[in-house]
């Protein structure tokens, strides 16, 4: 069995098309269970997770025409930016690239994915401009923006790791909100699984240059292979327009190393051929994750995303009467997000907010946070998880949204116009 890509295209331009999640084909194929390449024309599969090697193109005018030569350097809410590449001599408008993981000076728990998330939310951010002689500054939101377009430079990862620290001291890294435990005490895991888009295409055989995409909610294009993409360890690289993104799929992510971004991918892909289909056949147990020393980056063993995603909390649970009053609450101190909050001395967690990690039931002194997180399964041992990079629960609901618009017609399905080579 083969079919063109136009073929499908007119199914789902008829309204004739069935269109599955990538959990529903995981579901329908359990347990020995079949589905016939006619029964389903496209699959919508979804990532959402701590992407490093992400920017913004921002474009606006920020002060009269005149009123400087040009601009010499410049922050938003405290996160450097990077001036250029247009001079804007005179005009007063400034182009700015501003990294995801770029920190704030002001507070070192703030980078570019809160930035981009706030922007998206439709706040006011501070930019404050250097010019020769001076600088000046000016309050302005993403409807001030003429451009505001998200660039992944090495996004949606076929292969992700797990860390470890099987050392005897602290360690400081991109890998874990708070610093690593040592002595095998917890394990940091990433990776959406069965539900990731290139473990479901991972030939790249319908996902190419031109592909569109939803990137953090918002129609955008696979420009090509990502950076430091390789055979064994694909990833892709798009962009889209934050104009269009909805905040709950996006924003920033402290660690114990600095500021992080959160950026979510979903991506249709059409059954061409009956081998496709086969292979969104393999259980989590299939996916091999690797586990690493967070400090050598030696692997220690390999764990599958069975121990991640099978018989845990997607959700973490809250009850804020179970509060304890500690003087300090680590919980709200750590979270990656800023979710956890207080209000009439009791804790709050904003759910968009909310990443879901986990990390606050690990860190919680009573049982205000509680979430079953699972242990890894390598080498032997068991460790438990007690920090997610990604966020499986909206990575499924980002799969149904891509799945409802493809259906109702909001979205139309892009055929690449060249292929990725692995």
């Amino acid at each position: 069995m083969a079919r063109s890509f136009s073929e499908i295209g007119a199914k789902v331009a008829r309204g004739d098309a069935i269109v599955l999640t990538a959990q529903e084909v995981g579901e329908a194929l359990a347990d020995g269970g079949r589905l016939a390449p006619e029964e389903v024309d496209v699959v919508t599969c979804a990532t959402r997770a701590v992407m490093s090697g992400t920017y913004a193109v921002l474009s606006f005018p920020a002060a009269s025409p005149g009123s400087f030569v040009r601009a010499k350097g410049a922050r938003l809410n405290g996160v450097p930016a990077l001036v250029g590449p247009c001079p804007n001599e005179r005009l007063g408008h400034l182009d700015l690239i501003v990294f995801g993981t770029a920190e704030s000076r002001e507070d070192s728990r703030y980078g570019g994915g809160h930035l981009f998330r706030d922007l998206v939310e439709g706040e006011d951010v501070r930019v404050e401009v250097d010019v020769e002689g001076g600088g000046f500054e000016v309050d302005l939101s993403l409807a001030d923006m003429s451009t505001a377009r998200l660039f992944g430079t090495r996004h949606c990862f076929k292969n992700y790791s797990a860390f470890v620290n099987p050392g005897e001291e602290r360690v400081s890294t991109i890998f874990h909100a708070s610093t690593f435990d040592p002595c095998w005490t917890g394990a940091s895991v990433s990776g959406c699984g069965r539900l990731n888009p290139l473990e479901n295409d991972p030939l790249l055989e319908t996902i190419g240059v031109g592909t569109r995409v939803l990137m953090n909610g918002a129609e955008g294009f696979v420009l090509g292979k990502g950076t430091r993409s390789s055979p064994d360890r694909p990833n892709l690289s798009g962009y889209a327009e934050m104009h269009e993104m909805d905040p709950e799929y996006m924003g920033g992510f402290a660690t114990s190393a600095g500021p992080e971004c959160i950026s979510s991918w979903a991506v249709p892909i059409p059954v061409l051929r009956e081998g496709i289909l086969e292979r969104m056949a393999a259980p989590e147990g299939a996916i091999p994750l690797p586990v690493l020393d967070v400090t050598t980056r030696k692997e220690l063993g390999r764990a599958t995303y069975a121990d991640v995603w099978e018989g845990v909390d997607l959700m973490v649970k809250f009850d804020p009467e179970a509060c304890k009053r500690c003087t300090a609450c680590r919980a709200e101190a750590i979270c990656p997000t800023g979710a956890i909050a207080f209000r009439d001395f009791l804790p709050t967690l904003d759910r968009k907010r909310c990443f879901n990690c986990g990390l606050c039931a690990t860190s919680c002194a009573g049982d205000v946070f509680r979430a079953h997180l699972g242990s890894l399964r390598f080498a032997g041992r068991e460790v438990p998880i007690v920090v997610r990079q990604s966020d499986r629960l909206r990575a499924e609901r980002l799969a149904e949204e891509l799945k409802r618009r493809i259906l109702d017609g909001r979205f139309r399905m892009t055929e690449m116009a060249e292929r990725i080579s692995p």
